[in-house]
Parts: structure tokens; sequence; C-alpha cells
């Protein structure tokens, strides 16, 4: 017993100062350290998804997101039908159906009168629009899908439009056809278009070959977006706004566009060719409510808010583990260099510092933004941590470098967040260098010194 005290004193030491149990001390406690930092990840999603809820009650109350659809002529006919009935015995009867056209030309202009609603914390992009459309119809083929011109019911002809969220139409649209002043009602089992319809009643009967010209204005408000659904021959749309960072969505780019700090200005001008609808069509009501077809024919703008907090936070949390690695590798040379031992448990305090800035970071970015909050947190997490090594080496210089290594870690992680397109590439780059770093600090490191003097205890 009296000689194996000395060995348990000498395994002892060497687990305290072994290089080899203190890094796997380190790596255990960045695997940990996986747990808080998925919570905060949660935590994140949870505030974004809270911010979504009010973008959608703000919506709700104000009005949705708008796509400005139509005109569509909608002409009923006549079509002769034989049935028979139980006892075999055939009947014929009339019965009626649609003749669906859509316009040759349509030309759509578009103002977005733009602000900004706030609800609690969060922002709302919403709008006040005025939506003029015009354009013409020309004479249906009639050859093309069967009929003769006896079975239309032209005097029964209506015109029907639509938008997603009626509660955003502050007129009652009138719309002008044919040399007809035509008053706007609503649809309420509305199968044509998607959204909520309107139809304006049209007397074809006194119209030469069927031709004629249509306009109506359409005083809305919507949020976060407007679009519209490629519907003419030819559509036309220029769409302009006071909002200064738009995003241009949808099936179709626009042909013109100007983007500035005063706002935007956009065209967009395309033929029937790419479309996925016919000009015209029978019977089946629904044509244009089917789902794909609707997606490859929509196109718009959505009012893009200018920095989204919580993306950006999402982002940078996914680099924590990354930086407390680089820190805790910096640290544990610093420790190994000037030949000062650490505690494990100031490596846990020093952890738990770095995951609380990204609580810091999401609670300040929700209040200054994500920039500032950016600086907030940095600057007060480097400070805390460079105080406390300061006081736990007894060396403001070792202090001063620890915290511009920081720095730079941090710097380095908020570039990779605004270089969207070349994130992959700087930080590559970036990481071989700091490998290059730690393998010239880490040569000056002897690695087997301690555990040979533990080997040759153990043997005496």
């Amino acid at each position: 017993m009296i000689q194996q005290e000395p060995k348990t004193r000498v395994i002892m030491d060497w687990l305290k100062e072994s290089v080899t149990v203190k890094l796997l001390f380190i790596g255990v406690l960045i695997i940990v350290l996986l747990i808080p930092s998925s919570l905060i990840n949660n935590l994140i999603s949870e505030r974004a998804q809270r911010q979504d809820e009010m973008i959608n009650d703000v919506s709700d109350k104000w009005s949705g997101g708008q796509l400005v659809t139509g005109p569509v002529l909608v002409i009923p006919y006549r079509k002769h039908i034989q049935k028979m009935d139980t006892a075999g015995k055939v009947t014929s009867q009339d019965v009626m159906e649609n003749l669906y056209v859509l316009p040759d030309n349509l030309n759509i202009k578009a103002g977005l009168n733009t602000q900004i609603l706030h609800r609690g914390i969060f922002d709302v992009a919403v709008y006040n629009s005025l939506v003029k459309v015009s354009g013409n119809f020309s004479k249906a083929s009639l050859a093309s899908v069967s009929l003769a011109p006896d079975q239309l019911v032209l005097d029964k002809a209506r015109l029907v439009f639509s938008i997603t969220d009626l509660k955003g139409l502050k007129n009652n649209p009138v719309v002008k056809a044919g040399g007809q002043t035509l008053a706007a009602e609503p649809v309420f089992n509305n199968a044509v278009l998607p959204g909520e319809g309107l139809q304006a009643a049209i007397n074809l009967s006194g119209i030469k070959d069927g031709e004629f010209t249509f306009d109506y204005s359409l005083d809305m408000k919507g949020s976060q977006e407007l679009s519209f659904l490629h519907l003419g021959k030819t559509t036309d749309v220029q769409a302009g706004g006071s909002w200064a960072s738009p995003s241009f969505d949808g099936r179709y780019l626009p042909d013109e566009r100007t983007v500035d700090s005063g706002g935007f200005k956009s065209h967009w001008k395309m033929l029937y060719y790419n479309r996925p609808f016919p000009q015209q069509w029978v019977d089946d009501n629904g044509l244009l409510n089917n789902v794909k077809k609707q997606a490859d024919a929509t196109f718009g703008i959505k009012l893009r808010l200018p920095v989204d907090q919580y993306q950006k936070t999402t982002r940078t949390s996914k680099y924590a583990i990354l930086i407390v690695l680089l820190t805790f590798i910096s640290l544990f040379l610093t420790e190994v260099i000037r030949k000062q031992s650490i505690h494990i448990f100031n490596y846990v305090l020093i952890a738990a510092a770095m995951i609380i800035y990204y609580l810091l970071l999401l609670s300040f970015s929700e209040q200054i933004g994500f920039n500032f909050a950016y600086l907030v947190a940095s600057v007060a997490t480097i400070g805390l941590i460079a105080t406390f090594i300061a006081s736990i080496l007894k060396n403001r210089m070792a202090a001063v470098l620890f915290a511009f290594i920081l720095s730079v870690f941090y710097t380095f992680i908020f570039v990779i967040i605004q270089l969207e397109d070349l994130a992959l590439m700087v930080g590559s780059i970036a990481l071989f260098i700091i490998v290059g770093v730690l393998m010239y600090f880490s040569r000056k490191i002897n690695w087997d010194k301690q555990e040979s003097i533990v080997v040759d205890a153990a043997n005496s």
C-alpha cells in the first residue's frame, strides 16, 4: 500500500495535467453543447413562427396578398342532348353550358402606395393600389369548339374577374365594355377564377362580330404581395411603387425594371405561346383553377422586408459549435504554450457565455435590427470572456490577444452571413487559413512529455 500510494498520486496528477485528457474533456464538452445549441435554434424558429402569426393576423384584418385575375368572357349556349330513361325510351332536351373566352389584349397598370404596420415588435408590409385593367375581346372561333352561332345566348353573357380578398376592395368597380356601363356584383359560388369573384352582365347581341373593348379600375388594398395572372394573347403589365426592396416573383420576370431608394418600376409583356390556358374552351369551368397551371401563369411583386432578423440569426446560430470549437482550441493552445493550466470548469463558463451570446443576438435583433444586435452581442461577449481570461491568467496582454482572436471569429461569421452567394468560398478559404495557423502553433507542443513522465513514475 505504501508503494501504491505514490503511483496513485502520480496518475491523479497526470489526469489533471495531461493534454490528451484535457482534449478529451473539451471534446465531450463541445458535444454536450449541441443540446443548448439545438434549444436555441428551436427558440429562434418559435419566434419566427410567432412573427408569421402576427403577419397573418394583420393581413387578415387589413387584407391579404392579392392576385388580380381576369376578365374572362362567359357566354352561355344551348346544347341539345339525348337521354335514355329506365324504360329504354330516348328523349331529347336542351341544357345550358358555357363558352369561355380569354382576352386578345390584356393591359394592366398598377401603382402601389406602401407602408409598414407594426404589431408589437413585428413589422408587416401593406399597400394601397389602384389597378387599371383594359383590353379587348375578339370574335370567338365557334368552329374550333363545334358550336353554331344560333346556339349562343348572347344577351346572357357576362364578364368575370377576381381578386384574392374582396375585403381589400375599396370601391364598387364599374366596367365599361362594348359601349355599355356595367355594374359588378360578387360571385358567391365562384368556380371559374381563383380567389373571390366579381361579374358584370353584358348583352352581346347588339355588338358586331362579338368584338369589343373593356376597361375598369380596382381601388384596393393588400399586404405582402401583388400578383397577376397571364390570361391575354398579349398580356402587358406595368407596376410601380414606393417600396425600395421589391422581389419579383412567379413564372415570369419583368422585361424592364428599375429599383432604387425611391421605389421601383417594372414592365412585363408576354405572349400566349407560353401560357398554360387555351384561348377558348367549353364546359370546363374549373380550368383556370388548376393549381399547377395557375402557378405557371402567375407573376408579380413581393414586398420583401429589408432585414429578416430570424433568418440571419438562424444562419448565425448554425456556426455556434464551430465558434466554440475554435475558441476552445485557441484557449487550449494559449494554456499549453504559456504553461498555465485552466480548469475545465472555466471552459464550461466560457462555453455558457458563448451560447448565451445567441440569446442576446435574438432578443436585441427584434428591437434594434440584426446588424446592431450582432455588434452589441459580440462586444458584450468578447468583453466578458476577455475579462475572465485576464483574471485567470493574470496577464492582460494574453486577454487582449484572445479578445482579438474572438473578434476575428465573429467578424468572419458576420461577413459570411452578409455574403450569401460567396459564403461557401469565403468560409472554405478562412477555415483553411485557420487550420494552417493551428498547425503552426501546435508544432511547439510536446504531446508525449507528460505521458512519458507518468509511465516512468509508474514503473519506478
